[in-house]
C-alpha cells in the first residue's frame, strides 16, 4: 500500500521549503534546538485540519467554492505579513546568550499549527495527491488514506526536526555576531513577506 513512489514524491514535497520549514528554522536559529522541535510539531499538526477536510468531502467544495479558497487564503497572507512585521521588529530574535527569554511550547505550537491551518494549498495538495497513490479497489479507502496521511506526518515531522537541528548548530557557530544577528532577522522578515506576496498572488 505505501509504494516507494508514495515515499519519495512525499520526500521531496517535504524537503521542498515553504512557509513551515522557514518558520522552523529561523525557530532553530532564535530559540535552539528544543524549541525547533515544538515549531516542528505544530506544523506537522497544523496538517490534520487540511486532511480532515480532505477526508470528509469538504475539499472537493473549497476547490469548487471561489469564495471560500480565496478567504482563506487572504487570512494566510495576513498571517505571514504578521510573522514578517514581528520577527522584523524583534531585536532579540537569534540572540544566543543566557538571557533570551524562552518561548512557551504552547506559543511555539499554536502559532505554527495556525501558519499550517491557513495555508489552502494544503487542502487542495491533500485532494491531488493521495488520491494517485490509494488503490482504487480497496474496500477501506478511509484506512488506506489515514495510513498514507499518517506516513506524510511523520515525514514531515522528521525532516523539520532535521531542518532545526541543523539551525541550531549554525546558531551556535556564527550566529553570535551582531551583523549575523540582525542580517538573518531581516532576511527571515523579508522571506515571510515573499511568501505572503506568493500566496496573494497564486491562482487555484
Amino acid at each position: 500500500m505505501i509504494s516507494l513512489e508514495f515515499l519519495l514524491t512525499s520526500a521531496v514535497v517535504v524537503i521542498t521549503p515553504g512557509a513551515g520549514v522557514l518558520f522552523t528554522v529561523s525557530t532553530g536559529l532564535s530559540r535552539g534546538r528544543r524549541a525547533s522541535a515544538w515549531a516542528a510539531l505544530g506544523c506537522t499538526l497544523g496538517i490534520v485540519p487540511h486532511m480532515a477536510a480532505t477526508a470528509l468531502g469538504l475539499a472537493a467544495v473549497m476547490h469548487a467554492g471561489a469564495l471560500a479558497f480565496q478567504l482563506l487564503r487572504v487570512a494566510g497572507v495576513l498571517y505571514l505579513l504578521y510573522l514578517a512585521v514581528m520577527t522584523w521588529r524583534d531585536c532579540s530574535a537569534f540572540e544566543t546568550d543566557a538571557t533570551t527569554r524562552p518561548s512557551h511550547p504552547a506559543r511555539l505550537v499554536g502559532k505554527a499549527v495556525l501558519l499550517n491551518l491557513l495555508n489552502p494549498k494544503l487542502t487542495l495538495f491533500f485532494m491531488a495527491f493521495m488520491p494517485q497513490f490509494m488503490d482504487p479497489v480497496d474496500p477501506s479507502p478511509m484506512r488506506q488514506f489515514t495510513l498514507l496521511s499518517g506516513v506524510f506526518m511523520a515525514m514531515t515531522f522528521g525532516v523539520f526536526v532535521l531542518y532545526g537541528c541543523a539551525a541550531h548548530a549554525f546558531r551556535e557557530r556564527v550566529a553570535g555576531s551582531a551583523r549575523v544577528r540582525d542580517a538573518l532577522r531581516r532576511g527571515f522578515a523579508l522571506a515571510f513577506a515573499v511568501m505572503a506576496g506568493k500566496l496573494a498572488w497564486s491562482t487555484r
